[in-house]
């Protein structure tokens, strides 16, 4: 296996233009795990740790462009208040040593159904900079996902950064695992509100080849928020609202759970995080 560890982001692209095949690593919390298992032995790693630009993020405008080598752990601690989906799904990824070592930019490389950091990603809009000697592109997180494991980008792209517009209301995520901590998802959900734009955006984990957007019920639930003068929410617009989460999913049956129970969980996941965004934002 060979091994290249460039300097700089330039030298980075380079390499990954004349060796398409070679693997990124940073945190490797992934792909360390595959080569540790003896499931997956590219034939090159391209180690982009020493790449300083991609561990910085920026405002930019009304959001943010994030490095994709900034960390969980720094996502939480400096830009948990102006992106709180994404901080709450970054608080469930492994251990503190996991939640310094992986990052989002690891995550949407490796592409996996139930990857956490997804569900806030589709939910805020969020856009991937993918960049190769040939230049620049941003791919909306919703065209990002192609299939199990697999994404938008050519084989001699890298992962820059990603784009992702500050919090315009309450946002909220839940996860279903077979403990409280240190697993992978059996199912995932975010949630986002958009008070500025009168909109939903949802994102849906580990229940379907893909994460996604559950898209019927963010119109559903656009309609029948009264953004102007809020009140309760009815029993049954929550109810309607985990429904339509639910048959968004095409989940299957496997080790960590049956396709049925992580309808049923989305469903309960949808109407609880609904309801405590709704109530977070009547507050305030």
């Amino acid at each position: 296996m060979e091994f290249f560890k460039p300097a700089t982001w330039s030298e980075a692209l380079a390499i990954k233009a004349e060796h398409p095949d070679a693997t990124p690593i940073a945190g490797g919390t992934d792909i360390m795990v595959e080569l540790n298992f003896d499931v997956r032995r590219p034939g090159a790693l391209l180690d982009l740790t020493e790449i300083a630009e991609l561990r910085e993020w920026s405002a930019v405008g009304d959001g943010f462009r994030v490095g994709s080598g900034v960390s969980y752990a720094r996502i939480i601690e400096e830009l948990g208040a102006s992106l709180p989906g994404l901080a709450m799904a970054a608080r469930t990824v492994g251990s503190p040593q996991i939640r310094n070592r992986g990052t989002v930019g690891g995550n949407l490389g490796a592409a996996s159904p139930a990857g956490d950091s997804h569900p806030p990603l589709l939910a805020a809009a969020a856009e991937i900079e993918v960049a190769s000697v040939r230049g620049t592109r941003r791919i909306p997180a919703a065209e990002f996902y192609k299939g199990v494991k697999r994404n938008a980008m050519e084989p001699d792209e890298l992962i820059a950064a990603f784009h992702i517009a500050a919090a315009d209301g309450p946002q909220q995520f839940a996860k279903i695992g077979t403990r409280n901590a240190m697993v992978i998802a059996v199912c995932s959900f975010g949630l986002a509100l958009h008070p500025s734009t009168r909109t939903v955006g949802t994102g849906v984990g580990s229940a379907a080849p893909t994460p996604r957007r559950a898209l019927d019920a963010e119109t559903f639930i656009a309609a029948e928020l009264e953004w102007d003068s809020p009140g309760p929410l009815r029993d049954s617009v929550l109810v309607r609202f985990g429904e339509l989460v639910a048959q968004a999913a095409s989940p299957i049956d496997d080790v960590r759970g049956t396709a049925d129970y992580r309808r049923h969980a989305l469903s309960v996941m949808a109407r609880r995080t609904l309801g405590w965004a709704w109530d977070s934002y009547r507050r305030n």
